[in-house]
């Protein structure tokens, strides 16, 4: 098993540092949720289908991340509080090549 370390932003403005497992197929909105640096129900609302932006955040270091997908692209058009360096966190899957990644989770939309 190997795991990265990536650095997340909460809602609140707190920082945490957390291993993240890149044997398991997960993205940054699992992770998110398995460390529960979010109220339950405030992230992954779709459950990771790229249909709500719930789990918008800013990408801070410069790693190289993929394309948007154009469903990606067109949820964050409709989402609020987007910067040039919004992502959605379902979209990002956890790979070794994302070491040291830091994120700022973006404010809830309610």
């Amino acid at each position: 098993m190997s795991d990265i370390k990536i650095k997340i932003t909460d809602r609140e403005g707190v920082l945490h540092e957390v291993d993240a497992p890149t044997d398991m197929n997960m993205n940054l909105m699992e992770l998110v949720r398995s460390y529960e640096l979010a109220p339950e129900g405030t992230i992954g609302v779709c459950g990771g289908m790229a249909m709500c932006a719930s789990c918008q955040c800013y990408v801070k270091s410069d790693h190289e991340l993929p394309e948007k997908s154009y469903e990606e692209d067109a949820m964050l058009a409709e989402a609020f509080y987007v910067e040039d360096n919004s992502r959605l966190g379902c979209q990002i899957h956890i790979v070794e090549d994302l070491e040291g990644l830091e994120v700022e989770l973006a404010p809830a939309e309610s």
